[in-house]
């Protein structure tokens, strides 16, 4: 049985984590493989650092490098996380011709391409399955399992922190930063919550589904991004009165193509496709409405496989672990084998751009605060019609006190860009007070 040294850089959570892991199912993987897996050192901040799980101290040290350089070590897994040093570490570990395995979406979204450029020229390889929705195999499952589908819809549940935000709100009618607040006493949410739940987490796992998904990397400035600070206990109430429930979704869908100017050809540019993360109404009837807690979930339609949704724990040591593992175990074979180009870390096969969010279109929910008094409804309604933007259904519910109250409006399909020039022009109304809240509704249809 051949042996594949390890050499771990980060032994915190997620690194001691991944650690114990190892080394309570190597003997289970070596049988399953005929490959026998060994830590040979770790990377820490401090010998004493406070950990999940203990890391034997002779395989200690403080100098990154050491395992880096370490001839003898063939893989490096990267669970420092972030974008600085952790760059300067998978780069020498590439560049030194080790293979590497790395949990670092954030890292990727923002440097994919020289990182796969740096092993491909190293003749190495880079295995990211951690990055994404944690224990979910869907990596492996986008570049293998469904490698002969053209993917026309991918809709993710990929923040644990917001899935349970959400969830606490929906179940108990609780206000955001109450459940924020609780969430960071469980360790659910970070002391500064700003990357989850804004949306630049999902930002990042949903850029790297779409790149793998298309073909074509795809910048994380051309996403759209929106967090779920805005929503009120009101919100997901009216939400359920209307047969829906508000996630937080990354979605990835093709755009029709584009539109010639007159008398002009249309350009070919390749595949046109929209990428964004914003919460949004899901019909309750659908599965990923259902997908509650810090669990994630991913949605996927192709063709043609249809439509098919990947389940589970999207983030935390053990999830992390199981999949950091699963790239351990693919390393370790494609090592002995001499196979590391077998499934490259990322083929640019096509080319594609990423429409301008103005341009997309679905149903819209909108919710004003107004003045409850005649004709309010009247010249609302009037400019969304100047925009051509037909309504669906209006609520404007009774039992609130003052002269505001809120009102509800369900649109039937219209452009963001059409939906956005008239929610300014309706905040101009002087009977319309406070800010509005617009999302999108999806009905997977």
């Amino acid at each position: 049985m051949k042996q594949v040294n390890i050499g771990m850089i980060g032994g915190g959570t997620v690194g001691s984590g991944v650690f114990n892991a190892l080394r309570e199912n190597s003997e289970l993987m070596a049988a399953r493989t005929g490959v026998r897996l060994v830590v040979k050192k770790v990377a820490v901040m401090a010998y004493d650092e406070r950990r999940p799980y203990p890391i034997d101290r002779a395989l200690m040290t403080l100098d990154w490098k050491d395992v880096v350089n370490d001839p003898e070590i063939q893989i490096v897994t990267e669970l420092v996380g972030g974008t600085g040093i952790a760059k300067t570490m998978v780069l020498a570990a590439l560049e030194a011709g080790k293979v590497v395995v790395t949990a670092n979406k954030a890292l990727l979204s923002a440097h994919g391409p020289v990182l796969f450029a740096a092993a491909k020229k190293a003749g190495t390889n880079l295995y990211y399955e951690a990055s994404v929705a944690g224990g979910i195999p869907i990596i492996k499952t986008l570049r293998e399992a469904l490698v002969g589908n053209r993917f026309e819809r991918i809709y993710g549940i990929v923040n644990g922190t917001c899935n349970y935000i959400l969830t606490r709100m929906t179940r108990e009618g609780a206000a955001f930063d109450d459940v924020l607040a609780d969430a960071q006493k469980l360790g659910y949410a970070e002391a500064n919550p700003t990357l989850d739940v804004d949306g630049h987490d999902a930002a990042h796992k949903t850029g790297i589904l779409a790149s793998l998904a298309h073909g074509f990397w795809v910048d994380h400035h051309d996403i759209h991004v929106e967090g779920i600070r805005p929503l009120t206990p009101l919100d997901i109430r009216f939400a359920q009165q209307l047969g829906y429930t508000i996630k937080l979704l990354g979605s990835v869908r093709l755009a029709p193509p584009a539109k010639a100017a007159k008398g002009k050809k249309a350009k070919t540019a390749g595949a046109r496709i929209s990428v964004a993360v914003s919460p949004t109404l899901v019909p309750q009837s659908h599965v990923i409405a259902n997908v509650n807690d810090v669990f994630n979930a991913v949605f996927v339609s192709g063709f043609p496989i249809g439509d098919t949704l990947y389940y589970g724990r999207g983030a935390g040591k053990d999830a992390t672990a199981s999949a950091v593992l699963s790239d351990l175990a693919d390393a370790g074979l494609d090592l002995t084998h001499g196979t590391l180009g077998r499934v490259p870390a990322f083929v640019p096969c096509a080319k594609g751009t990423v429409v301008p969010f103005g341009e997309t279109s679905s149903r819209f929910y909108l919710r004003l605060t107004v003045l409850d008094k005649p004709g309010v409804i009247a010249k609302v309604s009037a400019i969304l019609s100047k925009a051509g933007i037909s309504l669906a259904s209006i609520v404007q519910p009774e039992g609130h006190e003052g002269e505001a109250v809120p009102l509800i409006l369900m649109t039937h399909v219209a452009s963001r860009a059409a939906m956005d020039k008239a929610r300014a022009a309706i905040a101009k109304l002087p009977a319309v007070k406070g800010p509005s809240l617009l999302l999108p509704v999806e009905d997977f249809a």
